[in-house]
Parts: structure tokens; C-alpha cells; sequence
């Protein structure tokens, strides 16, 4: 058994292989994202074309899609949250990260995606990229000029600040 690309845990044959072949509708928005994502890991450029809204497929670049896809090696999708984007709504918003190597270098998509509802079928309509959050420091940092912590007298620069270089 074939485990989904997006991470669901269930066979990519009952799970995203029927979105994508568009043999069944994506029920929910995160469905959709999902069967997205998994697009991008098999090549299914049409796909995400054809999930796009129509108003934005112009501004689709179907041949970085492609290349993005193709040269890319798709690691994981987290899905962090979603609002709304149920059977029931028209309009929902799912925030995810997108692991994958490309160009020999890992890196992440961590997106707000907007997806919309129209005549019983959901449309990827536009991403928020996230920005990734500034390092913060858990203790505080030690000073060159300060005394060293181990309590020889002399400065950090001078005593255990030499072992780190």
C-alpha cells in the first residue's frame, strides 16, 4: 500500500489519487489543499490548474508549476489549522507548510490559503506567505567583556568564551 503523499495515513488510492483524477470532488478546502499538495508530488500540473479560480489562472506560470514540481523532492505537508472550509461553507482558509528540497537546498512554504465554493466545488483562490517568526533567545547572552560565569575571575573573552571559537 502507497501511503497518500499529503500525510493523511490512508492509501493514496482512496485518499488523494481520486481528487487529483478528478473521479471525486475534494468535500472540504483542506481536502483540496491536500489533494493539491499531493499535485505537486506526482506532477499533476492540470490539476492545479483546474483548482485554481478561474479568475486567477491567468496569473498561474504553468511552466514554473511544472518545473517547480518536477524539480523539486516533497517531503511533508503539516497542516497547522483551518477556518471554516467545511461541506457546509462557501469559503474557507487553511494554514499549512510545505516541506521540500529544492536544488540540492531544504526549504518550507508556510502559507495561508484561500479556497472558495462555487456550484458544489472548491477553488484554490490565493496564498498569505507566512513569514517565518525571529529567533528569540531563551537565557541571555553572554557578554565578551562581561566575567565569566565559571567564576575564574577573569573575562569570558579570556576563559570559557575561548573554547567556543
Amino acid at each position: 500500500m502507497e501511503l497518500c503523499p499529503c500525510g493523511s495515513q490512508q492509501s493514496y488510492d482512496i485518499c488523494c489519487e481520486p481528487i487529483i483524477t478528478f473521479k471525486n470532488k475534494a468535500a472540504t478546502a483542506e481536502q483540496l489543499m491536500r489533494g493539491r499538495y499531493t499535485a505537486y508530488v506526482k506532477g499533476a500540473v492540470d490539476f492545479i490548474l483546474q483548482t485554481t479560480l478561474e479568475e486567477k489562472r491567468k496569473e498561474c506560470d504553468e511552466k514554473a508549476i511544472r518545473s517547480w514540481s518536477q524539480n523539486s523532492v516533497w517531503h511533508e505537508l503539516v497542516v497547522l489549522g483551518t477556518s471554516k472550509g467545511t461541506t457546509g461553507d462557501t469559503e474557507g482558509v487553511v494554514e499549512f507548510t510545505a516541506h521540500f528540497t529544492e536544488g540540492g537546498i531544504k526549504k518550507n512554504l508556510h502559507e495561508k490559503a484561500v479556497f472558495k465554493k462555487i456550484d458544489d466545488t472548491w477553488f484554490y483562490v490565493d496564498g498569505e506567505i507566512q513569514k517565518s517568526k525571529p529567533f528569540v533567545r531563551a537565557e541571555n547572552k553572554q557578554s565578551r567583556n562581561e566575567p565569566c560565569p565559571c567564576g575564574s575571575g577573569k573575562k569570558y573573552k579570556k576563559c570559557c568564551g575561548v573554547l567556543k571559537h
